[in-house]
This record gives C-alpha cells, sequence and structure tokens, in this order.
C-alpha cells in the first residue's frame, strides 16, 4: 500500500510563490504527477515527471510557471510554483502513474493523496 502526503499549501498573494512537496511511504518508480481540483470542477492535470526527473510534462496554463522535480533519495515529488494567479486557486494532489509515459487523464493513476489547499489572492 502506498500513501502520498501532501504539504506546502497556503495562502499567497498574487505573483507570489509556493513550493509543494509529496512524499510517499515507501520508493516510487513511477512517474509521478501533479493535479489540482477547484471548487465545483473535476481534476485537472498540471504536470507529471518520470522516474528518472529528467523528462516533465505540464499543462498549458502553468508551463513556465511551475516546475516538478523529484528526490528519489528522499521518496519526495516538489511542485515550484511561481507567478501564482488567482485562478491557480485550487486542492493540488499528487499521484503515481500506473504508465511509464506520462498521462494527463486521472484514470491513469492509482495512489493519491489527500491533498493541500492553495489560495492565491488578487
Amino acid at each position: 500500500q502506498v500513501q502520498l502526503v501532501e504539504s506546502g499549501g497556503g495562502l499567497v498573494q498574487a505573483g507570489g510563490s509556493l513550493r509543494l512537496s509529496c512524499t510517499s511511504s515507501g520508493r516510487i518508480y513511477n512517474p509521478m504527477g501533479w493535479f489540482r481540483r477547484a471548487p465545483g470542477k473535476e481534476h485537472v492535470f498540471v504536470a507529471a515527471i518520470d522516474w528518472s526527473g529528467s523528462i516533465t510534462s505540464y499543462a498549458d496554463s502553468v508551463k513556465g510557471r511551475f516546475t516538478i522535480s523529484r528526490d528519489n533519495a528522499k521518496n519526495t515529488v516538489y511542485l515550484q510554483m511561481n507567478s501564482l494567479k488567482p485562478e491557480d486557486t485550487a486542492v493540488y494532489y499528487c499521484a503515481r502513474s500506473t504508465l511509464n509515459s506520462l498521462p494527463t487523464a486521472k484514470v491513469y493513476y492509482d495512489y493519491w493523496g489527500q491533498g493541500t489547499q492553495v489560495t492565491v489572492s488578487s
């Protein structure tokens, strides 16, 4: 059983930065992804990273502002978020991919964290 725990969310003004962390209970050799869910909306893909950390993928809405990375020695995946906008407000979730690629669809992720709230004020 894999357990994922996110942290690092909070309240920040527009233009500010936050770094989210996702720590797993054990070593994960899979690609990992970040999704977000705004109130009343579905989960939306944000970013994904392969096991080595050398291949990444981003949603167009965050490209150039967010950076995903991982430290396998610490069983942790990060999401550095810069130039935050009010529309980035959501609960952010990390998840483990069941594929060797970097899927953007939620259905290809099996284990999920509980989420961390990010609120960006204007």
